[in-house]
């Protein structure tokens, strides 16, 4: 525990964490764009954003190869920490009182509640999806044409399920549950927040 101007504060993620973290969310953000340039004419405006459509086309899976590269570092660093236990179960269960802030009778959390868990494993699984079938539309040539057009539909399907995951993700972590975007921004949190979001982590790490 550190303090700083006389009020202690606790090490949230470490800079190596941060980092992966915006990498992967800016490299995020182009692929969804140029990838919805590409899937609807109503979307053709940020194509002229993002350099016209040829640049689109070319660095569009060149941003989703470094998103998934970028994943896998965050998935080496978190992976274990994701793991569901028999409070998390618990936790999914009444997960409606935690986005309305009624935390009485809520599971204790560790350093990642259920919610965020199940975040991390809905993200990893579409970027495998996104890739597999990204190379799948990246080389169609190389691809029997089963495989193509199996491709055309998971491609677009596991990409409206990251989005949707990641909006649910930006309105819990700037809205719902203050203080959640300055741990990530900052890396640091109060204890009072440690200890009323994520009990178990609290513990854990003020024992140390």
């Amino acid at each position: 525990m550190k303090t700083t101007d006389a009020k202690p504060r606790l090490e949230r993620f470490a800079a190596h964490e941060r980092l992966i973290h915006w990498m992967t969310a800016i490299s995020f953000v182009y692929t969804g764009l140029s990838g919805t340039a590409l899937w609807s004419r109503r979307m053709w405006w940020t194509a002229a954003v993002l350099g016209g459509g040829e640049t689109v086309r070319a660095w569009h899976p060149i941003g989703g190869m470094i998103f998934a590269l970028l994943l896998a570092l965050m998935f080496r660093n978190w992976a274990k920490q994701m793991r569901l236990d028999a409070d998390d179960r618990k936790w999914l269960l009444v997960s409606h009182k935690y986005a309305v802030h009624e935390e009485e009778g809520l599971p204790e959390s560790g350093r990642f509640n259920a919610g965020q868990k199940m975040l991390f494993w809905l993200q990893s699984s579409s970027a495998l999806v996104l890739f597999l079938s990204g190379a799948v539309l990246w080389f169609p040539e190389l691809m029997p044409r089963g495989l193509r057009l199996a491709a055309v539909l998971v491609h677009p399907l596991a990409a409206v399920a990251s989005l949707g995951g990641i909006i649910v993700h930006i309105y819990m972590s700037t809205l719902v549950v203050p203080g959640a975007l300055r741990a990530m921004l900052r890396g640091w949190v109060r204890p009072a927040w440690a200890a009323s979001h994520h009990a178990k982590w609290y513990r854990e790490i003020t024992r140390s």
